[in-house]
């Protein structure tokens, strides 16, 4: 549509300034002729006016002389005639032409001490007018002249004519010419265009049949044979691909797309995947007349999106891009990725009061605060609890609506929006395999006893057949949590709850990143730091990183206290480093979350205002979400990265740092408070309150030996890969299909 528009405008524009061009050539010639043809008729009329009719001008006599020069005027359709024997003694033809001598006088002037004839145009009251002054070369009729008014209006009648019929028929041209055009680039270019797009799907998703019809223009007949050749070797080369997965899923080998694909299909056996999460994998916003697709800032969507890329199934979350609306089918589904669609997208719509309590209210103001133990006090209001309480009932019915079919479905609920999911799904669809995997902590029993419905929200958590932490400290707090709540046998030799007939298994399972070694290579995105950073005029030997939603659990202005310690302590260090603090601000409706995006810009200018020269400055603060592509350089570029969360779930920035690290050199500083700080042995662990240590931290990763980083850095890439994503995945629905 937009290259259409783009080509039409271009078409009416060509037309138009050919157009322009030629109206105002055939314009200024035609107006140049009429004026000529005028000027040769009036000194024709004048020629003939003074062959045979002086004796009359000579008489002097006023009324005998004005009726004649009204007589000249009518027989040749003269506006009128003025004759000038002096300054003092005028006769007109007719008393408008007294009006006109005001823009005679000068011309007359001029024509009488010349002796010749003068000519000239000018408006009066709106209407063209041309005169033509002779002078009277008789002795009785010394400094006489007389003057020819013609009406000359009917030249910029003509000409206004000219311009109107052009446009005209420009503008009709230019329809036509347009409509013509588009309709031969649809039918003529974008339509073997598509059937080439859809040509080469077919390739390769090796559908060799369609591949077998006649192709989709003629000059590609030639390659017509050989490519259904290479789609058929293709296809089975991924045939020998799954069944060499397939063969593997018993051993110990690094765990691939392909192989958890065959290990879902033996575990689900038919039966239907559905993930609940509030935040959607893919969002869709308005951006000038175009829809654009992004992929949200989230750590669970990092972790998720590829288990559903691999495995297919359908995701429920909540909508929440201004254009999401515009691009679901009547049933609020689409395919995606768009790119190429492997799983199906519901969306759900909250309405203003919804998103207020529920996400904004008791999720973030309430359950955030709650399991983080980073001093910021949690608010409960009975409001947000009941619309908390609604939208949990809206997605077990949407859970409920999407299962129809299937007595068995594998449901998979995500994070703390959802608590209340398991119990309401269970209680209509008790067959149901269903997981609630827990993204945050989960803070000791006397934190999470100030909760007015705790009660409420360990019973439907305990609906869940499984129930998984990042970490076993987490699914320790959450028993001894049950344990003093609720009436409920607690099974600490396999971490399970037994209530009402009904067990729950409790398991740590540590969530990861899509990686397999052969995804990341850093050779591409990785530069020298000036060079990365020249475009924010900044000069620099030596760069950090850091990636975070801009939130107080992640510690991000104590990291800034500690980068102006360290510059403190060493000064040889000031103009050679620089940190970049990528931070994307999240839920700025909250005070508590607009005012730590103030307090972050605000640590970072007061930094910047003690140490920064003309061309260098200690932290850059990038505060806008970025996508994977963008980060991608900085995190190839960076000589160290920094993750100083002050309570964690797991924090993925640490393993996606690590992962763009093929060259297995950089450090990684890492809070001991990430759940990622058990696995990242490799990484120099700090305590993020502790501001001189971490000052010290970042002198020690600068100064690291190269041997030292990449023995470190191989260390914890190889814990990545034996523990990505889709180990992850195999993990969790392995313990949901053996639970019976």
């Amino acid at each position: 549509m937009k290259l259409n528009f783009a080509l039409i405008l271009s078409i009416i524009v060509a037309v138009g300034l050919v157009a322009f061009g030629f109206t105002i050539f055939q314009s200024s010639n035609e107006k140049e002729n009429l004026s000529n043809e005028l000027r040769a008729r009036t000194a024709q009329i004048a020629k003939e006016f003074f062959l045979n009719n002086l004796a009359y001008i000579e008489s002097r006599e006023p009324e005998k002389v004005r009726r004649f020069a009204d007589s000249i005027s009518n027989h040749y359709n003269l506006l009128g005639i003025a004759i000038y024997y002096n300054s003092d003694s005028v006769i007109a033809s007719v008393p408008v032409v007294r009006s006109y001598l005001a823009y005679s006088s000068d011309y007359i002037t001029r024509s009488i001490n010349a002796d010749t004839t003068a000519e000239s145009f000018f408006n009066y009251k709106g209407r063209r007018i041309y005169q033509f002054i002779k002078p009277v070369n008789r002795n009785s009729l010394t400094g006489s002249v007389i003057v020819f008014y013609s009406d000359a209006q009917y030249i910029k009648n003509m000409i206004s004519d000219i311009w109107m019929r052009n446009f005209v028929r420009w503008f009709i041209q230019a329809l036509v010419i347009s409509f013509v055009i588009i309709l031969i680039i649809r039918w003529g270019i974008f339509r073997p265009i598509n059937n080439i797009v859809n040509w080469a799907k077919a390739a390769r998703a090796g559908n060799v049949e369609f591949l077998k019809r006649k192709p989709p223009a003629r000059f590609l007949a030639p390659l017509h044979k050989e490519i259904i050749s290479i789609t058929k070797a293709m296809h089975e080369a991924k045939a020998v691909a799954e069944e060499e997965a397939r063969l593997r899923t018993q051993a110990e080998s690094v765990w691939t797309p392909e192989r958890l694909k065959i290990e879902m299909e033996s575990l689900l056996n038919g039966k239907k995947m559905v993930v609940v999460s509030n935040r959607e994998p893919y969002m869709h916003i308005h951006s000038g007349r175009e829809i654009k697709c992004i992929i949200p800032a989230s750590g669970m969507i990092t972790a998720m999106e590829p288990v559903l890329k691999a495995c297919g199934g359908l995701w429920i979350a909540s909508g929440t891009g201004d254009a999401d609306k515009e691009t679901v089918d009547d049933k609020n589904r689409l395919k995606v990725p768009p790119e190429e669609p492997s799983y199906t997208l519901r969306r759900m719509w909250l309405t203003k009061e919804e998103e207020d309590h529920f996400y904004y209210g008791f999720s973030n103001e309430g359950l955030w605060p709650l399991c983080h133990i980073a001093h910021t006090r949690p608010t409960f209001r009975k409001i947000d609890w009941d619309y908390y309480k609604k939208v949990n009932e809206d997605f077990a019915q949407a859970v409920l609506e999407e299962t129809a079919g299937d007595d068995q479905p594998f449901v998979l609920i995500q994070d703390y929006h959802f608590a209340l999911l398991p119990a309401l799904i269970k209680k209509e669809k008790p067959n149901a395999k269903v997981a609630l995997f827990w993204h945050i902590p989960w803070p000791n029993p006397e934190s999470f006893g100030i909760c007015p419905w705790q009660r409420d929200i360990l019973t439907g958590m305990l609906g869940a057949d499984l129930i998984g932490f990042h970490t076993q400290y987490h699914c320790n707090h959450f028993l001894e949590t049950v344990n003093s709540s609720l009436e409920a046998r607690v099974l600490w030799e396999n971490f399970s709850v037994n209530r009402s007939g009904h067990t729950t298994m409790v398991k740590p399972f540590p969530i990861s990143i899509a990686f397999t070694m052969r995804d990341y290579d850093d050779a591409v995105n990785r530069k020298d730091p000036a060079l990365l950073l020249h475009r924010y005029n900044i000069n620099t030997g030596y760069m950090g990183i850091g990636v975070d939603r801009i939130d107080y659990t992640k510690g991000i202005i104590e990291k800034f206290l500690a980068i102006e310690r360290f510059l403190e302590k060493n000064p040889s260090y000031r103009e050679q480093f620089t940190f970049v603090q990528i931070g994307a601000p999240s839920r700025t409706l909250i005070k508590t979350y607009s005012d730590m995006v103030n307090d972050v810009e605000n640590e970072a200018e007061r930094i910047n205002g003690k140490f920064k020269s003309k061309n260098w400055k200690p932290i850059l603060l990038l505060k806008h979400h970025h996508s994977h592509e963008e980060i991608a350089p900085f995190y190839a570029s960076a000589n160290l990265c920094m993750v100083t969360s002050l309570h964690d779930g797991m924090n993925l920035v640490a393993k996606e740092f690590v992962a763009a690290r093929s060259q297995s050199d950089g450090v990684l500083i890492l809070s001991r408070f990430a759940g990622a700080s058990q696995e990242m042995q490799g990484a120099i662990i700090v305590n993020p309150y502790d501001i001189e240590k971490t000052a010290d931290a970042i002198k020690a990763a600068l100064e690291m030996p190269l041997e030292e980083q990449q023995f470190r850095m191989k260390q914890m890439r190889q814990s990545i890969v034996g523990n990505n994503i889709y180990f992850w995945a195999a993990k969790l629905l392995r313990t949901m299909a053996a639970i019976h």
